[in-house]
């Protein structure tokens, strides 16, 4: 269906105030699930992340994956294992994170960025200490927590005009590396940044009443809430650390959080650019 210049328009003009609202503000968006796998949903965020940018907003992009990790320890012979929606993580399988995530992926989105061009720079947790972790347990292995975040080498990437890609892997007081889950990494990178905005995209609508209904969407919860539905198991599995940094990221003072469906096409424009919103808005 053809839109109408008057639709055009209209379309603009309630972009506006968000605009106005986002310029110059930092928004950090986890980039993770089929946006990263589909290669027209990657392109299509990727220039989406890229728009925001050119009006003014200050993108950081936290990915993920686990998809591409998994494939490449599957070919090893090795397979995965999670707990709690974490990756079991052993000396052997870190080597290999460290390989996908800070390697293949962090430099592939970087190339998309540049054929787009707009300037990015790829970074992982270990560049200046930006991630400093901690084990997290035993069970896990070189899972990491979030032991401390130093957000200046994303904040001079960002005063040079470059979009900061991150790879979640982190350095420990002993030198060792560890896989730190996404999710985490960048509600933490949100809260150090203070920024404006933190925007989750899964492959989920966001959090669901009935996890077999999409259309029992929850479209506003506290952060208290948030933490009821987990204790009542109505969020759970690989859902339960996206929830978990939601929260995090709302307590350590992110004005707007949001889990948004990555497989719905422009849906990082529609949160941050329209009444519309799309997903699950924490607050």
């Amino acid at each position: 269906m053809q839109i109408s210049n008057a639709d055009k328009a209209e379309i603009l003009l309630e972009a506006l105030p968000y605009i106005k609202k986002y310029a110059g503000e930092t928004v950090v968006i986890k980039y993770g699930g089929s946006a990263m796998i589909d290669e027209k949903l990657k392109k299509m965020v990727v220039n989406d992340i890229v728009l925001l940018k050119q009006i003014g907003v200050k993108p950081v992009v936290v990915h993920g994956g686990g998809p591409e990790i998994s494939a490449t320890l599957n070919k090893m012979g090795v397979q995965s294992r999670f707990v709690d929606g974490l990756r079991v993580t052993d000396e052997e399988s870190v080597g290999v994170v460290q390989m996908v995530l800070a390697g293949k992926i962090n430099k592939d989105l970087v190339a998309l960025f540049g054929s787009m061009d707009s300037n990015a720079i790829g970074l992982c947790g270990i560049d200046g200490k930006l991630i400093e972790a901690e084990p997290l347990n035993a069970e896990l292995g070189y899972v990491g927590g979030v032991k401390k975040i130093d957000p200046k080498p994303v904040e001079d990437a960002l005063a040079c005009g470059y979009i900061p890609v991150v790879a979640p892997i982190g350095i420990g007081d002993d030198g060792k590396v560890y896989n730190i889950n996404a999710d985490t990494a960048a509600a933490r990178i949100a809260g150090a940044l203070h920024a404006k905005s933190f925007i989750n995209m899964t492959d989920e609508k966001g959090i669901l009443k009935n996890k077999d209904d999409e259309d029992s969407l929850i479209r506003e919860v506290s952060a208290s809430e948030a933490g009821e539905l987990i204790s009542e198991g109505i969020v759970s599995g690989g859902m339960m650390p996206k929830v978990r940094c939601c929260i995090d990221a709302i307590r350590r003072g992110v004005e707007k959080v949001f889990i948004i469906d990555g497989r719905e096409p422009h849906s990082l424009l529609i949160e941050v650019l329209s009444d519309q919103g799309i997903g699950t808005m924490f607050y």
